[in-house]
């Protein structure tokens, strides 16, 4: 699939340079994308460094890094850079109950760039405290999601955690009531019951929902209740019930 040029823009290609930004800004290094069969001792410096700080990288054919470069040369690597500002988890969690809406939403494991745009939009109209990710295996904070945020991602506090299953367990010491969206027989129906305040609610990933680690830190179930055979909503459409049903909790 081709690139725009607003998407290139978060692509550095060259080695000196993902080398360079590796050593001197290694938390702006989203991904690092390597030609498969490139060796050298560059190389190997290269992989220590993601190792050292946790960045992913991934081997690809040359196919792959001519499309990403954009006619620009490579030299058989290019990182992609986040876009976004994340605030550290202390300082988020240390504001989240001063929110018009206290309620923190943590992603795990979301993929789709535009479902978290979509709920960055949501939770920022509605007061929400922010967004918490997991470092790994998260959406590309890129154009896409901007795209779907539509300004809200500039403006709604996100943060960015190695653990998430300590996340939410700090959460909840510091005093949040912990949920996960999951359908099972002691599952709250949010559309009638008032839900707590402050929370931290847990979206799941779209196929596999929220994952067992994480759940063992969550005091309580939400399930959507259906009135029709219906299979799922997505994950930004069941995350903006949820977001609402919070909302109204305020006033109840």
């Amino acid at each position: 699939m081709m690139r725009n040029d607003h998407d290139r823009e978060n692509f550095l290609p060259g080695m000196k340079p993902v080398l360079e930004m590796l050593e001197r800004e290694p938390e702006r290094v989203d991904m690092v994308f390597i030609r498969k069969g490139r060796a050298g001792a560059e190389s190997s410096r290269l992989l220590d460094l993601c190792r050292d700080y946790g960045v992913r990288f991934s081997l690809v054919n040359d196919d792959t890094l001519v499309r990403m470069a954009g006619g620009a040369g490579h030299q058989g690597v290019i990182a992609r850079l986040r876009e976004a500002s994340f605030m550290p988890w202390e300082q988020f969690l240390e504001q989240a109950a001063h929110a018009p809406l206290p309620l923190m939403v943590a992603l795990d494991q979301v993929q789709d760039p535009g479902n978290v745009g979509t709920l960055a939009r949501t939770l920022f109209a509605m007061g929400g405290a922010g967004l918490i990710l997991p470092r790994h295996n998260s959406a590309f904070l890129g154009p896409g999601a901007r795209r779907s945020a539509a300004g809200a991602l500039e403006r709604l506090p996100v943060t960015q955690v190695v653990n998430l299953s300590r996340a939410v367990e700090e959460a909840r010491q510091a005093g949040f009531v912990t949920c996960a969206a999951q359908k099972v027989e002691e599952s709250v129906n949010p559309l009638v019951e008032k839900l707590p305040l402050p929370a931290l609610l847990v979206l799941g990933n779209e196929e596999k929902g929220v994952r067992p680690g994480v759940l063992k830190h969550c005091e309580c179930s939400l399930c959507i209740p259906f009135r029709r055979d219906f299979d799922s909503l997505n994950v930004a459409q069941a995350g903006a019930i949820l977001i609402s049903c919070f909302a109204r909790s305020l006033d109840m």
